[in-house]
């Protein structure tokens, strides 16, 4: 099982280029960041942890495209991905091309996690309505996945649609960008999983094992071949959980960095490294 980590980097935290440095070093696998274009100050929508106040992270966020084009720049063997990319709020036709130009580059690293997001200000200030977020998600995942597929592409549907259209370069992977879908377990989010993803990345990990058997049933009633790939994401670790996860035949962990400074995140990423030593094989 393989070690990854994810961060809620800003401009306040420590930078990509430094972390990603130090995680190769140490053995890590990936790294994986989150996006918001920007959060709205009226604060309707609670916050997702539960907390009266949101934390400040939140509107500092670095965008995560960039910060993953920075940690393969300057790495040889990491992998980058989104925990999770807020795909309902972009343009189809430039976020593909981004994610291709970007897996070109760095020969084949990029995982796209994808989210639905939960930021109802958000998400209007980009022409989205909460209800229909999730079908506008999947059309604009089934659309990047033409482009990158299809020597001539063209989508044809509710929220999305292009003409007969070239689109290079195309990715590394092939026939698509490794795409897994972030979120609680549930039928809809495992028909979504099914229909055009790769695999499942629980948010926190908990509650898997008793998901699996309906996510391995929705996976066999598409007619995927194969097994869905599953990464519990955003993990505080203990001995205790990353050795369940192990036994559960998890291929990826993906451990929780704090959104700090250089020197605070240094000391929590080499607390981890013990379980790089043992699991990351």
């Amino acid at each position: 099982m393989r070690i990854g980590l994810t961060i809620f980097a800003n401009d306040l935290s420590i930078d990509p280029a430094t972390l990603a440095r130090a995680a190769e070093e140490r053995g890590y696998a990936s790294i994986w960041f989150p996006e918001h274009t920007h959060i709205p100050v009226s604060r309707e929508t609670p916050s997702p942890t539960g907390d009266n106040e949101l934390a400040e992270e939140y509107r500092r966020t670095l965008d995560p495209f960039i910060a993953m084009a920075t940690v393969t720049a300057v790495s040889e063997r990491l992998h980058v991905g989104t925990g999770v990319a807020l795909v309902a709020q972009h343009d189809p036709i430039v976020l593909a091309k981004t994610i291709a130009t970007l897996d070109h580059v760095s020969n084949g690293r990029v995982t796209l996690g994808v989210g639905f997001g939960w930021n109802k200000e958000e998400m209007a200030d980009h022409g989205i309505d909460y209800r229909t977020r999730r079908a506008v998600a999947r059309e604009k995942v089934l659309a990047m996945q033409a482009l990158w597929r299809d020597e001539v592409a063209s989508f044809d549907g509710e929220h999305v649609s292009f003409s007969p259209s070239w689109s290079w370069p195309k990715p590394v992977q092939r026939p698509r960008v490794r795409t897994l879908v972030g979120g609680a377990a549930g039928p809809i989010m495992f028909s979504h999983i099914a229909e055009y993803g790769d695999g499942w990345m629980p948010i926190g990990g908990a509650g898997i094992r008793a998901a699996l058997p309906q996510l391995h049933e929705a996976w066999a009633t598409a007619g995927r071949d194969g097994e869905p790939a599953v990464l519990p994401f955003g993990v505080l670790p203990d001995p205790g959980k990353v050795e369940y996860y192990a036994g559960l035949g998890i291929e990826e962990a993906i451990l929780r960095l704090p959104p700090a400074g250089e020197a605070a995140v240094l000391k929590v990423l080499d607390s981890f490294t013990p379980y790089v030593a043992e699991y990351n094989l």
